[in-house]
Formats: structure tokens, C-alpha cells, sequence
């Protein structure tokens, strides 16, 4: 079943792994020039867990893209002497390496039931971003052949998947089905019936199509900067986090760790030796599932992907930020959530801050001044009940309409 062994260690066993793995991650990093600041002072032997990490400063993408203009190619965030290098939006570059799974797509190659026997049309771009040598690199790692196809050309696409007996895709979830609806333009029977999708939205109503042309698509989370993150077994509940990762779930704009199902932003550690990204804030959103995964998999669940968490809005000309919305959650440490609303009234912008507090918190007042203190802007503060706010990881909501 198991792609490898770490796949079903006990919680125990995989916490003790760790407690081996991460202190020798952080001393990694603490060497670089890139975290001579924010690790400086840290002892790596006393980072042993996901909870040790929660002491540790966030990396976002932002300080990455200041510090590869400071210091190139990679801000001093990796040792030198990387074998690639790739370019992302922003932009950020990235390394890449030619070790065997160096991002670690085989184990989800396998969990989508691809191996030796399988002809893989790559759909990935190869082009200046890694995702089509990320595929590649996983596919060698179960033993596939590749087609190296690239995005585009979709009548080539749907000849060469027939004439090559492609039996299984590898690309963005949509691009599929403009290759198949070619071939049968075309008259050219496909014979793949395995997908592993990645980069965009699997909708449901897509999912189902693909099974009832007999292909089993399932979807991966993973990005440039830190390869795999989690991924869709067969059971299809969740995505279990990849083995080589360690996720946390935060209050957006913050490094706070938030309890199982709260939805918040994704931080990710790496293990990877090349490249040890610490507390690596994805800006995506998500929540931690509870248990295990039917499919005997034993590490963390995740939703998957549920939004961004850069809510960053400009309210009466002033920007208003996650991080402080988080400070005023940390002077108020009796309320559960709090959410910042823009609103209009007339021609003028408007702020409603929604606190979440208990019966014995009446009185808007004493949450409207330290509100107007963190936020730089007055506005009305309403009280709801413990559990009124969505959890869907919005501290900041824009419900201005912008047609009118």
C-alpha cells in the first residue's frame, strides 16, 4: 500500500523521528546567512516538535523577494551550488535538485496508482517554473516513463496520448478535459485512467466526469518553494501532509498556532537539507482534520486548500492588515475571533469589528477604543455570540460593492 514505511509510523514513532530530524534542520539554517538574525540565539537541540517551532519567527514570501535582491540568487536562504534554478511570480526564484524525489511528488505518484508500468503525459510547464520537473522527478521515483509534454498544443497533446498509449496524466485539473474532448474530436481512443492533478481548482462536478470516463483524478498541494506538501489518497478524505514537511496551522498575519479545525494560514518547515525553508508561510489557508485517514496513512490531514490568507484592505485610505487584527486579539485574550468588515454607506467607507465574547461581555465601548487604537481607525464594534463567525480563516471581510 505504503509508498515507504514513514507513511505508517505510529505517533510515537514519527514524533521520535523528529525529535532526531529537526534540531539537525535548524542548525542547518541557523549556518546560512539568510537566518543569521532570526535564529541567532536559537539552540537547534531544543527544537524538537511542532510545538518547539511555534517559538520561532514566520518566513514570508516578501522577506524571500527582499533578500534575493540584496544577496542573489537565493538571499542566502540556501547553500550554494544548487543544480537549478527556477523563477516563480513575484518575482522569487527557487533551487532545484536532481536527487532521487528530491520534492517529494513519488509518494503521490503512488498513492494515485501510478508506477513502472505507466507512461506519464507530463502537462506541467518546464519553462522557467519547476512544476513540470517537479512531476518528472516524481514520476522517476515510482519507475514511470514520461512524456515531457508541456502545456499547450492540445491536438499534438491528444496524438501523442494515443499514439504512445499514455495510460496516465500529470497537470493542471482542466487541461485535461481539453485533451480528451481533442482526442474524441479527433477519433483518437486514450487509454489513460489515472490523473494526478495539482495547481488549480478540482471541482467536484470535474472529478466526477473523469470517473465516468474510467480515470481516478486525484489532486496534490505542493508549490516551488517547498515541493510536496500533502496530498489526496484514494480514501479521498483530506489531504494527508507529506512526510518530509511539517505543517502548522496560524492565525493569518501571525505565527500563532490555532486548534485543530480552526482554518488559518499554512506554515510549512521543510526537512530537505538542500533547502531548509523554517516556518514558511504559504499565505494559503486551510484546517487540521482530526484522525486518521481510512486509508491507513497515519500523519496529519489538512482540508486542502481553502482561500488565501493575505486579506490586506484599504479602508478610508488607510490599509488595514491581518497582523492587526491579531494584536487585538492578543489585548483581548477573552475573546474567541474577532472580524474586521468594510462596509459603505453613501459614498464612505465604514468599519464594523465583529468580536466573538461571552454573555458577560456587554459593552461595546471597552473593545471599540483599543480597536481604533491597533487598527488606526474608528469604527463600530458589535458583540456576537461564541461560535456567530465563520471559520473560514477571514479576519478581514471587503463587502463593498465596486459596480456601483
Amino acid at each position: 500500500m505504503g509508498f515507504d514505511s514513514l507513511e505508517t509510523r505510529s505517533p510515537e514513532q514519527r514524533a521520535e523521528d523528529l525529535a532526531r530530524a529537526l534540531p539537525a534542520q535548524i542548525a542547518r539554517a541557523r549556518a546560512l546567512p539568510g537566518y543569521a538574525e532570526s535564529l541567532a540565539g536559537i539552540d537547534p537541540a531544543a527544537i524538537r516538535s511542532a510545538a518547539d517551532l511555534a517559538a520561532l519567527p514566520v518566513l514570508r514570501k516578501s522577506d524571500l523577494v527582499a533578500a534575493q535582491r540584496r544577496a542573489p540568487p537565493l538571499g542566502g536562504y540556501a547553500p550554494a551550488g544548487a543544480a537549478q534554478y527556477f523563477q516563480s511570480p513575484g518575482p522569487i526564484y527557487e533551487p532545484g535538485g536532481t536527487g532521487p524525489d528530491w520534492w517529494r511528488l513519488g509518494r503521490f505518484l503512488h498513492a494515485c496508482g501510478i508506477g513502472p508500468d505507466d507512461i506519464v503525459q507530463n502537462c506541467f510547464s518546464y519553462h522557467l517554473t519547476p512544476a513540470g520537473m517537479i512531476f518528472e522527478n516524481g514520476a522517476r521515483a515510482v519507475g514511470a516513463a514520461v512524456v515531457p509534454a508541456g502545456t499547450g498544443q492540445t491536438e499534438l497533446q491528444a496524438r501523442a496520448a494515443h499514439d504512445l498509449g499514455v495510460t496516465a496524466y500529470a497537470g493542471t485539473p482542466d487541461f485535461l478535459k481539453v485533451i480528451l474532448d481533442k482526442a474524441d474530436e479527433l477519433g483518437l481512443p486514450l487509454k489513460i485512467t489515472r490523473a494526478a492533478v495539482g495547481g488549480g481548482a478540482l471541482f467536484p462536478a470535474m472529478r466526477a466526469e473523469y470517473a465516468d470516463r474510467g480515470i481516478a483524478c486525484l489532486q496534490c498541494y505542493a508549490t516551488a518553494d517547498l515541493g510536496n506538501i500533502a496530498y489526496e489518497s484514494p480514501a479521498m478524505e483530506g489531504m494527508i501532509v507529506d512526510e518530509g514537511v511539517i505543517v502548522e496551522i496560524v492565525r493569518p498575519g501571525t505565527g500563532d498556532p490555532l486548534p485543530e479545525g480552526e482554518v488559518g494560514e499554512v506554515v510549512v518547515t521543510t526537512l530537505n537539507p538542500d533547502y531548509p525553508l523554517i516556518r514558511f508561510a504559504t499565505g494559503d489557508l486551510s484546517a487540521v482534520l482530526p484522525g486518521i485517514s481510512p486509508c491507513g496513512r497515519t500523519n496529519m490531514r489538512i482540508k486542502g486548500w481553502m482561500g488565501r490568507a493575505d486579506q490586506t484592505t484599504k479602508i478610508k485610505g488607510m490599509f488595514v492588515r491581518p497582523e492587526q487584527v491579531a494584536d487585538f486579539l492578543r489585548r483581548h485574550p477573552e475573546l474567541r475571533r474577532a472580524r474586521v468588515i468594510a462596509m459603505r454607506e453613501g459614498a464612505m467607507d465604514v468599519m464594523l469589528v465583529q468580536v466573538e465574547a461571552g454573555s458577560d461581555a456587554q459593552d461595546p465601548a471597552v473593545y471599540a477604543a483599543s480597536a481604533a487604537d491597533v487598527l488606526k481607525l474608528k469604527g463600530s464594534v458589535e458583540i456576537v455570540p461564541v461560535g456567530t463567525l465563520p471559520n473560514d480563516g477571514k479576519v478581514i471581510e471587503d463587502r463593498r460593492s465596486y459596480e456601483t
